[in-house]
């Protein structure tokens, strides 16, 4: 297995840190990696720029910190354009096609995806963005299995909540799956 050196950035409250959180166990809980989740906010806990580092290997993971990230995640204009300059060079950036216009002087392989959009159109509430991205993230890179996933949500959410994230999940792999 590669290395595999993320960042995920966005803006407070749309549920990035809990989406890398879940990554990150799902990773040393069920799929017998390593991991390793660190995060910082910006001056507002909602609202502001976020951003959260998530590196999984089968190796010693000896520096927690993504320097130039593998795959960079950027669901908002703010965080792109603090970010995209990271991206190791031939990289992979994903972005969200409702808050991000990017630019194509990045020298990575870049995705938009319509991921708010299809959120909004198939589920209704945003509340679920974050499982929906990463749903969508973990079928493009083929690095976590869903049933991981699945495990790790059924121990971290409410089980009145539990259908819904499913569904956004699904319908997250669904979409990656289109741009892989």
């Amino acid at each position: 297995m590669d290395r595999f050196r993320m960042v995920f950035s966005g803006s407070g409250g749309q549920g990035v840190i809990t989406a890398t959180i879940i990554l990150a166990e799902a990773a040393v809980l069920y799929e017998n990696l390593n991991a390793v989740q660190s995060q910082s906010y910006g001056a507002e806990a909602r609202g502001g720029a976020t951003r959260s580092d998530v590196i999984i290997s089968d190796s010693t993971i000896d520096y927690p910190k993504v320097i130039q990230p593998n795959v960079l995640v950027c669901l908002t204009q703010e965080a792109y354009n603090k970010f995209y300059p990271i991206i190791r060079p031939g990289g992979l950036l994903i972005t969200d096609t409702r808050y991000v216009q990017t630019q194509k002087k990045v020298d990575a392989q870049q995705k938009e995806l319509p991921m708010y959009q299809n959120v909004m159109d198939r589920i209704g509430k945003p509340i679920v963005f974050n499982i929906y991205m990463l749903g969508a993230v973990i079928a493009i890179l083929d690095l976590i299995s869903p049933q991981s996933i699945l495990s790790v949500l059924k121990d971290r959410i409410p089980r009145d909540f539990l259908e819904l994230n499913r569904k956004a999940l699904e319908l997250g792999m669904e979409l990656g799956r289109e741009f892989k």
